[in-house]
């Protein structure tokens, strides 16, 4: 993530303009994209959709894949034209090389945990014994394949130590491929697990382990057919998959969606299902001292798909949970499943911050909230009494706190905009944190300010955002060249994070803003509410809005102003550059969700219908088309340079979404300036990619916007 050479940023704001220099608007010659006559009438309306062809497997359709390369020739050949880039990746990659740790699990006194020399393209897994042993490597993906594109996704220990089982992830891809590894001896086992998508890793005592995962696909649909009827299955070490016991399936309902987990001390088995991406879940436990005579038996718990229930953890037939029912901040409740009529009862009450999870580590519970995006530790007896409150660094986010019901210890991470991952460890007795791996930085944290700022939405809204700059920039009070971001969906929240990437374009002189729009998570369920569906505009407006204050506020220089967010932040910056095209400088849409009548017909794309509504429903539709990138694009509008990034193997957001509205937006006339795409390949919508592509996709996105927002290198 990020840093940079103190000595160069002392002066780095002197060297930003403050209007954007002239540049070379000679047009760029596009690769021809056949234009197809696909059109359909959509409620009363014809739909124009001429390339509808964009949308086949580049794995699968030559003319896809001939249009990617000849596209990619384009682009790059721009891009090296572009002084900056060599600094920028020449910094990042620099920013990168310092040692850094993943938060400990313990288990069977073993300590495991992740660790990345530096520049490696994946991190590799340790393992000790005791907290001050050895360590040895365990798991290295870096010589899983020669592009390095094949990641350790997900890893967890039996409950003594002696195992381990852990998930594979291939070119980013969403499938996962589970192994098991013997800890003493570093020996694989035979045990492969296929096909498990979207799921938990959960331990049943040392016999084995349950996971989630869908039918095997037909062939040539791995990566672009629509995903349905999960199921919980449970695999016997030492058997072929084919032995494996189904353990919780609905096929009348094969929308559903189920993942298992079991609480801490074995007893319990809680599954929860769910429709969509919204949190709405039913809830169903299986008595695992029961198995031997019940069999997979299931116990409704939670009907009805209405409210979010976030599993804490159980000690015997006793279960709690961090729920919004009644409560849309959120609120802890424990039930005992042992009593003749269970009841819920209430723990800890909502508060004015909104409390994300909750863990039982010793004989406490660790209760995280977000107070206005940054994060909030407390400490409460299992009875719900107030202990106390974990001090944290500033503004930032804590995460971790993991352990298990009589640990004297736990780990957490705490990270912010100018401060890398540092990992904790607290003496639960005494409430004491000391640092157990602490990262050596080039630069210092304290150069920089981190500001949290509310502003005013155009229906009056007070929205927070976060502002990152060099103390010396703001000090001078002189605007610069400002990379603004937004996601703004699926109750996601954004929180202060540690950027390597960020980072360099800090310590170039420019400014990065975060802006916590309505439809994330920041402040509960309304939030979520206010930026879905029908509200789905109240995002683009108060992203919009964020620029409008950043320029008031003379932070950035009208012409300045970059935008950049993924996935459902690529349809956000799709969706603002169409409506204001004349606000932004530049723009970065990765992996973005741009045909928002068609998303739901790939992988998971049938989840987001919570977020986004039902396309083929006219009063769903009405919305979608009103606002879909791919479909509202102005000609004759000057827009911002426009970059385009996606992979070309990411089933999450099918790159066929970036692949139509790039040409779309090439077709059209929309100003001088450049609109253009990078595929990269071998990666998925972001997890899993290796360092070296981490490094040349920032590098080049950052030189991009540099090069149209003004701004100039030390």
């Amino acid at each position: 993530m990020p840093r940079f050479p103190l000595a160069l940023l002392a002066a780095a704001w002197l060297t930003c303009s403050s209007q954007a220099p002239a540049k070379d608007m000679t047009p760029i010659q596009y690769p021809e994209t056949r234009r197809g006559d696909v059109a359909e009438t959509l409620f009363g309306e014809t739909i124009a959709d001429p390339y509808r062809w964009l949308e086949n497997d580049v794995r699968n359709d030559p003319e896809v894949a001939d249009w990617v390369a000849r596209e990619n020739k384009v682009t790059d050949a721009y891009l090296e034209t572009l002084p900056q880039r060599a600094w920028f990746k020449d910094r990042i990659r620099g920013l990168m090389d310092y040692e850094r740790f993943g938060l400990p699990t313990k288990a069977g006194g073993r300590y495991f945990y992740l660790r990345n020399s530096g520049l490696q393209n994946q991190a590799q897994l340790f393992v000790r014994q005791g907290l001050r042993g050895k360590p040895r490597l365990l798991l290295d993906p870096n010589v899983w394949a020669k592009d390095a594109a094949t990641a350790l996704d997900a890893w967890k220990p039996s409950d003594d130590g002696k195992l381990l089982l852990y998930s594979v992830q291939d070119g980013g891809s969403d499938w996962r491929i589970l192994r098991v590894l013997d800890v003493k001896t570093g020996t694989p086992l035979a045990d492969e697990i296929r096909w498990a998508k979207f799921t938990d890793l959960a331990w049943v005592g040392e016999e084995g382990f349950l996971y989630s995962r869908f039918p095997e696909p037909k062939d040539g649909e791995a990566f672009q057919a629509r995903n349905y009827n999960q199921a919980i299955w449970f695999h016997r070490i030492g058997t072929p998959q084919s032995a494996d016991e189904l353990v919780y399936a609905t096929p009348d309902h094969p929308e559903y969606g189920h993942t298992a987990q079991v609480t801490q001390d074995g007893r319990l088995l809680v599954i929860h299902s769910q429709i969509g991406t919204d949190a709405r879940y039913e809830v169903h436990t299986i008595d695992l001292a029961r198995r031997a005579k019940e069999g997979w038996k299931p116990r409704a718990l939670v009907k009805g798909f209405e409210h979010d229930w976030r599993l804490v953890d159980g000690m015997g037939q006793v279960l709690w949970f961090v729920t919004n029912q009644d409560a849309p901040r959120y609120r802890l409740v424990a039930i005992d499943l042992g009593q003749r009529a269970p009841q819920w009862r209430q723990l800890v009450a909502q508060t004015e911050e909104t409390l994300q999870q909750a863990t039982i580590i010793g004989n406490q519970l660790v209760l995280q909230y977000l107070k206005d995006a940054s994060s909030l530790a407390l400490v409460y007896g299992l009875d719900g009494k107030s202990v106390r409150s974990i001090s944290l660094t500033g503004i930032g986010t804590a995460a971790g706190f993991g352990g298990k019901p009589g640990d004297p210890e736990t780990f957490y991470a705490f990270t912010s905009f100018n401060r890398p991952q540092t990992i904790y460890r607290m003496n639960l007795a005494t409430g004491q944190s000391t640092p157990f791996a602490s990262p050596e930085l080039q630069f210092d944290p304290r150069d920089f300010t981190v500001e949290q700022r509310f502003y005013a939405s155009k229906d009056g809204t007070r929205v927070p955002m976060f502002v990152v700059r060099k103390k010396g920039v703001a000090a001078a009070g002189k605007p610069v060249p400002t990379i603004l971001y937004g996601y703004g969906g699926f109750d996601v929240s954004l929180t202060p994070s540690f950027s390597a990437i960020r980072m360099a374009w800090l310590e170039a002189g420019g400014a990065f803003a975060l802006a916590n729009l309505r439809g994330g998570g920041e402040y509960g369920r309304a939030w979520h509410d206010g930026g879905r569906r029908e509200n789905k505009q109240n995002v683009f407006d108060d992203f919009i809005a964020a620029g409008e204050y950043l320029i008031a506020e003379g932070i950035t220089p009208k012409g300045g102003l970059a935008i950049q967010g993924g996935s459902n932040g690529g349809l956000l910056v799709g969706a603002v550059v169409n409506q204001r095209p004349d606000l932004f400088a530049a723009a970065n849409a990765a992996v973005g969700v741009m045909d928002m009548l068609r998303f739901d017909r790939f992988t998971a794309g049938r989840y987001w219908v919570d977020d986004y509504g039902y396309p083929d429903r006219e009063k769903d539709f009405r919305v979608l088309r009103a606002y879909s990138p791919y479909h509202n694009i102005a000609p004759g509008k000057d827009y911002p340079a426009m970059l385009v990034t996606t992979a070309d193997t990411d089933d999450r957001v099918v790159p066929g979404h970036s692949f139509k509205y790039t040409a779309a937006l090439q077709a059209a006339k929309v100003g001088a300036r450049p609109q253009l795409i990078r595929v990269e390949t071998r990666a998925g919508h972001g997890s899993g990619k290796p360092t070296d592509k981490a490094i040349e996709e920032g590098a080049d996105v950052l030189a991009f916007l540099a090069q149209w927002t003004g701004l100039k290198l030390p």
